[in-house]
């Protein structure tokens, strides 16, 4: 991060899958007026290509190679190689495989500076699994989210039950708690809080409470915006 950079605020969002954090993300970036970044999109996006291109999974520098050359454009819809594959990335199939490429740490060091580029003024917000330990350890304010696995199931259940066909809560859960396992054991950006990081549950709260609990923590750090 260079010197005009690290004079852009940033709040991080980090938390496992289902917790929340997309959500808040978003919100949270629209109150403040910032730039937001959602860099799960950019693994979903880089296991889609991946699928695309018939790479090997296992092959960690064919995959290192795809990320740093990933011809993608980020708007109101996400693009890879001039198609827009907004949905398509939101796939079972393509956050799976993106949980288990981001262990590769050849992958994200060739996604890390494309996550820093987000980086411009006024500020932004930052959602993923190590926004506030690898990509941006200098961020003004740290935010860890939590949820048990069963609420966070039952999330994922009713945004696809009725758009897949076939979709368990059972599998949905066994499906959360492998993504945790391999988050959380990989040697590279383990899924950990930051020591500074703010830990909110969300688990049986609304969106707008832990909206209110961010942006508390917020005026009170003294942010400008």
């Amino acid at each position: 991060m260079n010197k005009v950079q690290s004079n852009i605020p940033v709040v991080t969002i980090d938390g496992p899958g289902g917790s929340g954090k997309g959500t808040l993300g978003l919100l949270v970036a629209k109150e403040l007026g910032w730039h937001f970044l959602d860099s799960g999109a950019l693994y979903r996006i880089l296991a889609l290509a991946a699928l695309n291109q018939h790479i090997d999974l296992t092959n960690e520098k064919k995959l290192a190679a795809l990320a740093y050359n990933l011809e993608t454009q980020f708007g109101a819809e996400i693009f890879l190689e001039g198609k827009c594959v907004t949905q398509a990335i939101r796939s079972e199939q393509c956050g799976n495989i993106a949980s288990k490429i981001a262990v590769y740490p050849a992958v994200r060091n060739a996604l890390l500076e494309r996550q820093r580029a987000f980086l411009t003024p006024p500020g932004l917000v930052a959602d993923g699994r190590d926004m506030g330990t690898v990509v941006f350890p200098k961020a003004q304010l740290k935010i860890f989210l939590v949820a048990s696995q069963e609420e966070r199931a039952m999330r994922r259940f009713l945004q696809l039950k009725d758009v897949v066909k076939n979709v368990t809560l059972q599998s949905l859960l066994e499906e959360i708690a492998e993504r945790d396992a391999r988050d959380k054991a990989r040697v590279v950006a383990p899924l950990i809080p930051a020591k500074e990081a703010v830990v909110i549950d969300t688990t049986g709260i609304g969106i707008e409470t832990v909206l209110n609990l961010v942006m508390s923590e917020i005026k009170q750090r003294f942010l400008k915006f």
